[in-house]
């Protein structure tokens, strides 16, 4: 029997530490594995690579393939929508948006009908956990091998990840046994760029550009300043979220579909009024506004200078 270390790697400050403690305690059969969303900024791709060549380590790249799952809700849409009274034109619309397109956030997204909110962020599982379970971990397993899934999450975090266990095991139905293994979870944000520092491994450039946090552009749970940040710096990042809302609209039977939810507007919103209060190009007007969400704050526009505006104290 072997005990295989997976570290799941994003490219963000927490995983990109968690790899370099483990290869400082010498982790055997250590495998580095990046779970592509198709939702990641080029600089998160040219930085996983980076850091494959600056560690020596590998860094496996998989993805998840909605495909099957696309090809099913399709079959339903022309078999079983119309007895529920859908219309025919909506049907049609439908049928012809679900195709997959080879990206695994905009299939899930089709898929789905709708993007992924706070409240409902199956994002996470789908495109990251479980392309990792799926492809790297249950064929380690199923050959009765052990895994220890090494996981970059903090306490301060948020206040789910505050009870976490630093070690846990995970039922499975496989002869091998699988840990899911949390060293840092005690450690700060500072901690973790230290742990750079103390390898002579560059950062994420991202966070130098107002990024919380580094993952998918925009992120669902992006702050007002990320987003803004994001509009300025990144505007091809908010061209592709406007065409991805048009392409999941459609293949929604709501025909509407927004990146950011309508919250707080109450049960009577129809779908055209959410999409006309959360569409991307309104949520990212709404990141030019000051505080309260009514006036536009011009300095906060106009202030797009190519300077370093970390959130972590980066900028030398």
């Amino acid at each position: 029997m072997t005990e295989h270390n997976i570290i799941s790697v994003s490219g963000g400050k927490d995983s990109t530490a968690l790899l370099l403690l483990a290869i400082e305690r010498g982790a055997e059969n250590l495998q580095a594995v990046f779970a592509d969303t198709g939702n990641e900024h080029e600089l998160t791709y040219d930085y996983v690579r980076y850091l494959s060549d600056a560690t020596g380590v590998p860094i496996r790249w998989v993805r998840a393939d909605f495909a099957d799952r696309i090809a099913g809700k399709k079959e339903y849409v022309l078999t079983k929508w119309a007895a529920k009274g859908v219309p025919q034109a909506d049907i049609d619309r439908a049928a012809a948006a679900l195709v997959p397109t080879g990206n695994p956030f905009l299939d899930l997204c089709i898929w789905k009908g709708r993007f992924p909110s706070t409240m409902a962020a199956f994002c996470s599982a789908e495109l990251k956990r479980d392309p990792i379970v799926k492809q790297v971990q249950t064929p380690l397993l199923a050959a009765g091998d052990d895994v220890r899934s090494w996981q970059g999450v903090r306490r301060d975090e948020s206040l789910k990840r505050r009870f976490l266990l630093e070690l846990e095991q995970v039922p499975v139905k496989h002869p091998g046994e699988l840990w899911n293994y949390r060293p840092i979870l005690d450690w700060t944000a500072e901690d973790a760029f230290a742990m750079h520092r103390k390898h002579g491994i560059k950062h994420n450039p991202l966070y130098e550009m107002g990024m919380g946090r580094v993952g998918c552009m925009p992120c669902i749970n992006c702050r007002k300043d990320e987003l803004l940040e994001i509009s300025k710096r990144f505007p091809e990042a908010i061209d592709r979220i406007r065409e991805w809302e048009a392409a999941v609209a459609s293949a929604s039977k709501r025909q509407a579909a927004t990146f950011f939810a309508a919250a707080n507007h109450g049960d009577n919103v129809t779908p055209a009024e959410a999409v006309a209060m959360a569409n991307i190009d309104a949520v990212v007007e709404w990141s030019q506004t000051s505080r309260g969400g009514r006036q536009f704050d011009f300095l906060r526009i106009e202030n797009d200078g190519p300077q370093c505006s970390s959130i972590y104290g980066l900028c030398e």
